[in-house]
């Protein structure tokens, strides 16, 4: 009997005779669940997409571990450090780095970043110089070039090259006293742009300089820093590699994963994610109530088919299970027909990048395998719910009917 509710229910769907008005709603329950799917699909493609791109550009800006003082700005002891760290077999490389924020001024305009002074082994362990959008990487022959986030570079309007013009970079001086000029506030280095790398407005402005230009700026000793940054061999060792360096070191460093840097970021990317789902499934679930309509309008329209059916001994429970399987094919339709639909548009983005984020960025999609079950799983459990209550029909709404 099952397979006849089944037949029964398909051929509501499909047949072409039929009430015109409950072909239309049946239809327009089909598609309203086509489009969503579609659109839910894409959203969470463009995610996916996202969460690469950022994932890419903090690549280009945090190692796989960091290490820093626990009790002041500047590392301690960085001789006996660094032998530490060269003995350490799992460690690829390592680099020393200054990071401090700057106020930049070029033609009367200015901005904030931050500065990040790094020595010549920088690029060993993050790979920047490799992401240049134009211009070239700072040669390390002069202090005062340096590589500029292309969204700082755009809202300064300052070209690359020596030749394009100097900015300057103001850093305040630490102290008391009086002040009686300028000098006494902030200590002044101009410097020019040597080439521009790719950059996210959720992120920081960042400056990559020679570690020389920091320490001028600072007033720190030649051989301090900040920071150092590690590039491991298996990134995927760094949870295990970390509590090995933490063992060797003491609580005089604060060591930190790549996961553990940008722990705030990433909360922030995965709450927008939960909200944007959110919205989504409250779009499904005012959608399935199309599907609602459609089931009660085919109820009322085939209800002189079902009193015949009962009086030839088909059970009330197959003839409720013909109206379920009617929604649930709707339902299958709808969830195909969207992640089609989303899938060819996800294509098209992906060889063209027809749609842009900005002028020159097209939004990043990735076809993914957990998308697909997210989007079809969520649309599936408000398609059954919605088919199986509305499915109950009552056996005395025939007989009086």
């Amino acid at each position: 009997m099952a397979s006849v509710a089944f037949y029964i229910a398909k051929r509501y769907l499909l047949a072409k005779k039929g009430s015109t008005a409950v072909t239309f709603i049946t239809w327009l329950a089909v598609l309203a669940m086509t489009v969503a799917v579609a659109a839910m699909f894409i959203i969470i493609s463009v995610f996916s997409g996202l969460e690469d791109l950022n994932k890419d550009l903090i690549s280009n800006l945090h190692a796989d571990i960091t290490i820093k003082s626990t009790k002041q700005k500047s590392l301690v002891d960085i001789p006996k450090l660094e032998k530490i760290l060269q003995e350490e077999k799992a460690i690829s490389h390592f680099s020393k780095l200054i990071e401090e924020k700057v106020y930049i001024d070029y033609q009367g305009k200015g901005d904030v970043a931050f500065l990040r002074g790094v020595d010549s082994a920088y690029t060993t362990v993050n790979p920047i110089d490799k992401t240049i959008l134009y211009g070239k990487y700072p040669s390390f022959v002069y202090s005062n070039e340096v590589l500029m986030e292309n969204q700082l570079d755009i809202r300064l309007s300052l070209p690359p090259g020596s030749d394009a013009g100097f900015a300057t970079l103001y850093m305040p001086k630490p102290g008391k006293g009086l002040i009686n000029k300028e000098e006494d506030i902030f200590n002044k280095k101009e410097f020019y742009v040597s080439g521009v790398f790719p950059g996210n407005d959720q992120l920081n402005s960042y400056i990559i300089s020679p570690i020389e230009l920091t320490q001028e700026l600072l007033n720190l000793p030649k051989g301090s820093a900040y920071q150092i940054v590690i590039k491991l061999k298996d990134p995927e060792l760094a949870d295990d590699i970390k509590n090995n360096l933490s063992q060797k070191l003491g609580s005089a460093y604060e060591i930190k994963t790549k996961s553990e840097e940008n722990a705030a970021f990433w909360k922030m990317i995965n709450i927008e994610k939960l909200f944007i789902y959110l919205i989504f499934v409250l779009v499904i679930f005012i959608t399935t109530f199309n599907l609602a309509g459609a089931i009660i309008i085919l109820q009322l329209d085939k209800k002189e088919q079902s009193k015949s059916l009962i009086s030839l001994g088909f059970q009330l429970k197959h003839l409720r299970k013909t109206y379920f399987y009617t929604g649930l094919l709707i339902v299958f339709i709808g969830v195909s027909a969207g992640l089609i639909i989303g899938t060819l548009v996800c294509i098209v983005q992906l060889q063209t990048g027809i749609f842009k984020a900005n002028e020159t960025l097209p939004f990043p999609v990735r076809l993914l395998l957990k998308n697909y079950l997210i989007v079809a799983s969520t649309v599936a459990f408000f398609g059954v719910l919605i088919s199986w209550f509305f499915s109950k029909i009552n056996k005395q709404y025939l007989i009086n009917n």
